[in-house]
């Protein structure tokens, strides 16, 4: 019997959810500190480092049980093929598909590109009509 990794609690997703949303503002931010508090720019960026790694070593988790579930079970032959699968077989499937539905990072993308957009707003404006 394999092991069969199991969907993080709701609380674990939403809370490396904010964390990764908080070190993307805190990146962006960097820009507007920059122009506003210069002394502020060095903490945002350890907060925006630190917080980082830390929810990146969470995703690379996520990403490496997911491959781990479907290799180690061969799911993309057996469905593939259209073999039918076993009960371990289908609860990895399972796993690795409810961990994708449950996931926020397509969020976290959309308000990474929005703050990106925003940041660099921000710095042009504030080149240009600031000090």
């Amino acid at each position: 019997m394999k092991h069969i990794p199991h969907v993080f609690p709701g609380w674990v997703i939403n809370l490396f959810f904010v964390l990764g949303l908080a070190s993307a503002f805190a990146f962006r931010a960097i820009i507007v500190f920059e122009h506003v508090n210069p002394r502020l720019v060095r903490p945002m960026w350890y907060l925006a480092v630190i917080g980082y790694i830390l929810f990146f070593v969470y995703r690379y988790s996520i990403a490496w049980r997911r491959r781990a579930a479907i290799i180690q079970y061969d799911l993309v032959e057996k469905i593939d093929e259209g073999e039918e699968l076993n009960d371990e077989e289908r609860e990895a499937a399972v796993y690795s598909l409810s961990s994708l539905v449950k996931s926020r990072e397509m969020f976290n993308y959309l308000f990474i590109s929005v703050l990106s957009v925003l940041a660099i707003a921000m710095d042009i404006i504030l080149s240009l009509y600031g000090k």
